[in-house]
């Protein structure tokens, strides 16, 4: 884990550079206890009228080649704000090698994507419109589709000042995203001192969560991702493994590793790593119980743990109740423009 401690940070303080915290008004919604405040980038400050904008377009399938395919599609909100399969679906069946990752507290992240890909949200919200497995649509096709109709260039006009545009589309939907929040869960209210906010075996599992079981040496702060890059075996064992953040850092201490994720609504976003390899938690903490999968760029932190059977359970326990919140961001589908 270490070697990747100084480029994360680095990250983080460019990011904050860029970006000011916001408070909360009418416009952004009041960050769930537990959480702190998010920061918006200075050219993208939030506005009521353009996260329901970004709201819109983000359910909106028009934004796909054949009307079938929108950002709930992968990301659905009743799925944990992920799609419930192993790989993400696209238009006309096509198939990703990745699972799709929760929005879900997407707004902590340094770098989007399961590699990082993209700097910032903005970034990512055009990503999966031109890929050709997912929404297979070009930026001007897209932007002239939306163009033509009323509903969107009438709302684009009054949020920016201008016909629907690429950078328009990438600020509304990197808007709403980053009002896709979860905090205040049993842990955040234990931690507060609420001793009955959570069950005697999810409060053993808390203690090796942060202990025995090793898990926080990288979900760790408000969100529990330490927003960096692991190889935790998974997937190294193919014939050829999918490589990861090497990819992008073009460094071979990265090979293999992805982004630690957020562990907020964990249980509502199964299947579970970054090929949606494992089915349930109980796999995912027997996966690091046993240390992961042995290769050559295998994260210092992945040693066998030596939990047991209720150990195990328990740690399980923790994430299922703990981090799961009763204010969990339930969105339905807005009505789209005509």
């Amino acid at each position: 884990m270490k070697r990747f401690a100084f480029g994360v940070a680095w990250a983080a303080l460019f990011v904050a550079s860029t970006r000011t915290p916001h408070a909360a008004d009418e416009a952004a919604p009041q960050v769930p206890v537990g959480l702190p405040a998010v920061a918006w980038p200075r050219d993208n400050q939030p506005t009521a009228a353009k996260i329901e904008l970004g709201k819109q377009l983000y359910f909106d399938p028009r934004l796909s080649k054949d009307n079938t395919i929108s950002c709930a599609s992968c990301h659905d909100p009743a799925k944990g704000f992920s799609n419930g399969e192993r790989f993400a679906t696209g238009v006309g069946g096509a198939k990703g090698g990745r699972s799709s990752p929760s929005v879900i507290n997407a707004a902590y992240y340094a770098q989007q994507f399961w590699d990082g890909r993209a700097a910032t949200l903005e970034d990512q919200a055009l990503g999966p419109i031109q890929n050709p497995i997912e929404m297979a649509m070009t930026l001007e096709a897209v932007v002239a589709k939306l163009n033509k109709i009323d509903g969107y260039k009438s709302q684009f006009r009054k949020v920016f000042g201008t016909d629907v545009n690429s950078a328009g589309i990438a600020k509304a939907i990197a808007a709403y995203e980053r009002t896709v929040l979860s905090g205040n869960a049993p842990y955040d209210k234990f931690k507060g001192g609420d001793t009955n906010a959570l069950s005697k075996q999810a409060q053993a599992g808390m203690k090796l969560f942060f202990g025995k079981a090793r898990c926080s040496a990288c979900h760790t702060g408000a969100s529990f991702s330490d927003n960096g890059y692991h190889n935790l075996g998974i997937g190294m064992d193919a014939k050829e493994p999918d490589i990861g953040r090497e990819a992008i850092s073009k460094l071979e201490g990265d090979k293999g590793a992805f982004k630690t994720p957020t562990l907020r609504e964990i249980a509502k976003t199964a299947p579970y790593m970054h090929d949606g390899s494992l089915k349930t938690l109980e796999e995912v903490v027997e996966h690091y119980n046993k240390g992961g999968i042995a290769n050559d760029w295998l994260d210092e932190e992945m040693v066998p743990l030596k939990l047991s059977k209720d150990e195990v359970a328990a740690v399980v326990k923790f994430m299922e109740e703990g981090l799961s919140s009763s204010d969990y961001p339930a969105h339905t589908a807005p009505k789209l423009p005509q």
